[in-house]
């Protein structure tokens, strides 16, 4: 996994961001056991309780679980997973569609124009 960070948000948003991504493209597969904390820390070059926070944060999201004195595991909850996706899908197209708008492109012309793309 590839850590660049900006100052335009906290890093651990951008952490949570970045694993949930890994998470979706299956760079993660279920079950897998994710990375320990001081590596994640090392690797990213970023304080251990900032890995932390954003691993307690995609915990409580039921995205990834704790096994005891065995680490943290990506969840194996296909309906869990599914939701990522489609969540992270939709803010893309938002994003896209946001852009496109300030652009002064309608919704129909930006139908029409992905439409053209595909052929």
């Amino acid at each position: 996994m590839e850590f660049q960070f900006d100052n335009n948000s906290p890093i651990y948003l951008q952490l949570i961001q970045k694993i949930k991504i890994a998470i979706a493209s299956g760079e993660f597969k279920p079950g897998e056991k994710l990375p320990a904390v001081r590596e994640l820390a090392m690797e990213s070059k970023i304080n251990p309780n900032t890995v932390q926070r954003a691993l307690f944060q995609l915990e409580e999201e039921k995205l990834i679980f704790t096994q005891r004195t065995n680490g943290k595991y990506i969840t194996e909850n296909e309906q869990k997973l599914k939701e990522l996706r489609n969540e992270l899908a939709s803010n893309l197209l938002n994003e896209f569609t946001v852009k496109m708008q300030q652009l002064g492109f309608s919704k129909q012309e930006i139908l029409e124009l992905i439409k053209r793309e595909e052929k």
